[in-house]
C-alpha cells in the first residue's frame, strides 16, 4: 500500500526485454542497501517489485499486461518517473489510501497557469470516470491529489508549485497520457452499489 506522496524522481537507467516480458533499471537518490529483493514501490502509480538493486539503482520486472495497460510500455532511458516506497504502519498518512495498481489510462486535455499553482484537465475513460467526484481523492501518475471539478468524464486538479517541482507532473502538456487510480472507496462503494 502506498499514500500517493512521492518521495523521488527516479530516472529509467536501462529498458531490456526479457522472456517474462521487459526488466527496467531505475536510479534513484535513495539509499539502495535499505531496499529489500522482493520490496514495492510505486513506480509512476504502479506496483512493481525489486528483483535486483545496486549503487544508486534498482531493478523491476513489468509483465505484458502491465505494459498495455499503463503508461509504462512507452518509457525508455533517461525518462523521469514518480517513486514512492511502500507505506509502513505507524508512517504519516499524507496522502490517501493507494494500492498501486492502476485503474485505467487517461489523456491531459490542457495545462493551466493559475496564480503560482497549475490547472490541469484530465479527461477519464468510461466508466472510469464515474468514480471520480468533486473533493474526493485520485492518484495521477503516482500522486495523491484533490479532484477540484466533475465535467462528464473530464476532471480538473489545481497543482501547487511544491508538487509541480518535484513530481513529473510538471513536464505535462494537453495530449499526454497518465496513470490513473481512483479512491478505493469510491471503487467499493460503486461495487456494492452494483451487488445491492
Amino acid at each position: 500500500m502506498f499514500t500517493g506522496i512521492v518521495t523521488d524522481m527516479g530516472r529509467v537507467r536501462t529498458v531490456e526485454p526479457t522472456d517474462r516480458d521487459r526488466r527496467y533499471e531505475i536510479e534513484t537518490a535513495w539509499d539502495t542497501a535499505t531496499l529489500d529483493l522482493g520490496a514495492s514501490i510505486s513506480h509512476a502509480g504502479c506496483c512493481l517489485t525489486v528483483v535486483e538493486t545496486g549503487a544508486g539503482w534498482f531493478a523491476v520486472e513489468v509483465s505484458n499486461e502491465t505494459l498495455s495497460k499503463t503508461t509504462l510500455g512507452d518509457w525508455k532511458a533517461g525518462d523521469r518517473i514518480n517513486l514512492e516506497r511502500a507505506a509502513r504502519l505507524g508512517d504519516e498518512l499524507g496522502g490517501h489510501i493507494v494500492s498501486g495498481h492502476v485503474d485505467g489510462l487517461g489523456r491531459v486535455v490542457s495545462v493551466t497557469p493559475e496564480g503560482g499553482s497549475h490547472r490541469l484537465t484530465i479527461t477519464a475513460p468510461a466508466p472510469l470516470h464515474r468514480y471520480i467526484a468533486a473533493k474526493g481523492s485520485i492518484t495521477v501518475d503516482g500522486v495523491s491529489l484533490t479532484v477540484n471539478t466533475v465535467e462528464a468524464q473530464e476532471f480538473g486538479l489545481n497543482i501547487i508549485p511544491h508538487t509541480w517541482t518535484e513530481t513529473t507532473l510538471g513536464t505535462l502538456k494537453a495530449g499526454d497520457p497518465v496513470n490513473l487510480e481512483i479512491d478505493m472507496l469510491a471503487r467499493y462503494l460503486a461495487r456494492w452499489q452494483e451487488t445491492a
